[in-house]
């Protein structure tokens, strides 16, 4: 994999690029203990500064505990294509219902009792470290290109990895 560094906008379109189309990432908080807390959690929206909004509970545990320290992972990945993202940030929580109907789809019913929920949170990840692995042609052919390059002992061009600095 050849590196290719991205910064500012290329690095927020990266992002809003791999954090959407993925969609679920996990979420991990309370990071000074072991073991940390982990939770799926679905990405709403990537705004145009690279920050990652999703809906909550307001009573669940990564809440408490973003609440207590604002630092948190998230980790996604899609073996399908080969493609991941890690994103290291500070998290917030806003109560702002404006926000919270903006990010708000119907699938989300499953979670909670409609837009109106007292109990929705949004919750916004303003990036501050993050790394990609994205392959050029998705899981098969990068495949076929490790085998080639175990036969021919040459390396293959299997995609760009790097540093996202927002």
């Amino acid at each position: 994999m050849s590196t290719k560094n991205l910064s500012n906008e290329e690095a927020r379109k990266k992002i809003k690029e791999m954090a959407e189309s993925i969609d679920f990432t996990m979420m991990a908080t309370n990071l000074k203990s072991q073991p940390f807390h982990v939770v799926p959690m679905s990405t709403k929206e990537v705004d145009d500064s690279g920050n990652i909004w999703f809906l909550s509970n307001k009573n669940s545990e990564h809440n408490k505990n973003i609440e207590r320290e604002n630092k948190t992972q998230l980790i996604y990945a899609d073996k399908g294509n080969f493609e991941f993202l890690s994103i290291y940030g500070h998290a917030s929580i806003s109560t702002d219902r404006n926000r919270i109907k903006e990010l708000y789809g119907s699938g989300d019913d499953a979670w909670f009792d409609g837009v109106d929920d007292p109990n929705i949170t949004a919750i916004k990840v303003q990036p501050n470290d993050a790394h990609y692995w994205d392959t050029k042609n998705g899981k098969v052919i990068s495949l076929l290109k490790m085998a080639q390059g175990a036969i021919t002992g040459n390396e293959p061009d299997l995609g760009e990895h790097g540093d996202l600095k927002v």
